[in-house]
């Protein structure tokens, strides 16, 4: 198709950026980091839905000099778009890719002993962070395996200009959890102590991401990976100790594809799990769980807004539609705005929100919204 006769990329559904409101919120999360600790703006998976390249090159301009993605492909891609920033491999790469690593200059997290000495002995100079497990038991180095996080600094081809770990609890303010943060902050900082002291220099320190940054803003280290938090928002309702003024970057919007009256007492949408008590004016929606409006709200209190009105989403979520009762709505009609994540006209449904709704966390509902889904920025 030529690329000067397309459709409009808001003729069905579409995704709104606001990247005034992403420059503002990277500037509220440094304003909460301590003295010397600086933003490293985490943007895999296409930065959360938001589009990486745009959320990047309006982050640098912002001042941000070091990202972090989750694979080789996604710093690949950041690094042929921009070239002068450090960029983070946070996830495993394989050793056979190293090459990769040198020719874009990517520094890759090491997620043991084993993976150091492979991506060593594929003979690139590399800059690496090493990743240890504190008690995420995801990725990493036990501090106790002294024996093993020194021997990546014995690794000839590699330089450790960092060491990371993750916190697996930091988004809960439960006293238990709370406790276990700390005991992963302790043994984290202890195997810092004594590396320092066998005269290793461990680089740059990082552990926080969103929700540590706001409840436990009193670490010191290099580095916060703020990944969620950069887009306005957070992974649940949950409190947090720090209260912070982020603005939602991405609003989610679709058009009605039909209006028509329903009678009273008629099955809608798949296996008619919603029936109608009396006559309804419904209107079909023009997007679906294939643009990444998760099925599982389906019955389960979705709500959009028209006009400024919180309406409920009625019956089985489609792969490509979905239905809500605008009974309440006198001029309704086909080509009107549906809003399902942003604002309209002072009423507005949060990613929270609509993540709760769906029973799952924001992170899903962003990293999910699908690639047929026109980004428009703003």
């Amino acid at each position: 198709m030529n690329n000067e006769i397309k459709p409009s990329d808001d003729g069905r559904a579409w995704v709104e950026i606001d990247l005034d409101a992403l420059a503002h919120n990277a500037s509220e999360i440094r304003s909460h980091l301590p003295v010397g600790c600086a933003l490293m703006a985490v943007v895999k998976t296409d930065a959360y839905g938001h589009g990486m390249i745009r959320c990047a090159q309006r982050l640098c301009a912002e001042g941000i000099t070091i990202f972090g993605v989750a694979t080789i492909v996604e710093g690949i891609r950041l690094r042929e778009a921009i070239a002068d920033v450090d960029i983070l491999v946070l996830g495993y790469t394989h050793p056979k890719d190293a090459k990769f690593l040198y020719e874009y200059a990517l520094s890759q997290i090491v997620v043991d002993g084993a993976h150091a000495q492979q991506l060593n002995d594929m003979g690139f100079e590399l800059r690496v962070h090493i990743a240890l497990d504190t008690g995420m038991h995801r990725l990493g180095i036990r501090p106790g395996n002294l024996e093993e996080i020194e021997s990546v600094f014995s690794c000839s081809n590699l330089k450790v200009d960092g060491i990371a770990t993750h916190l697996a609890s930091s988004d809960s303010l439960d006293k238990a959890d709370v406790k276990f943060t700390n005991f992963q902050i302790e043994r984290f900082n202890s195997i810092i102590e004594t590396l320092r002291s066998k005269g290793y220099d461990v680089g740059k320190r990082h552990a926080q991401a969103s929700h540590g940054i706001f409840n436990f803003s009193e670490i010191a280290y290099d580095y916060a990976r703020a990944g969620i938090a950069l887009y306005g928002a957070m992974e649940n309702n949950d409190d947090v100790y720090i209260q912070h003024n982020l603005r939602p970057v991405l609003s989610l919007k679709a058009l009605i594809s039909q209006v028509r009256w329903i009678g009273a007492g008629e099955r809608i949408s798949y296996g008619g799990i919603y029936t109608t008590t009396k006559a309804i004016k419904m209107a079909t929606v023009g997007i679906g769980y294939a643009d990444g409006v998760p099925r599982q709200m389906s019955g389960n209190d979705g709500m959009c807004l028209v006009g400024g009105k919180k309406l409920p989403i009625l019956g089985r979520i489609c792969m490509d539609m979905l239905m809500i009762d605008v009974t309440d709505l006198e001029d309704v009609k086909a080509g009107d705005i549906v809003t399902l994540i942003g604002k309209d006209s002072g009423e507005e449904i949060r990613c929270e929100d609509f993540a709760v709704a769906s029973g799952t966390i924001s992170n899903d509902i962003l990293c999910r919204l699908g690639s047929r889904l026109p980004r428009i920025y703003y």
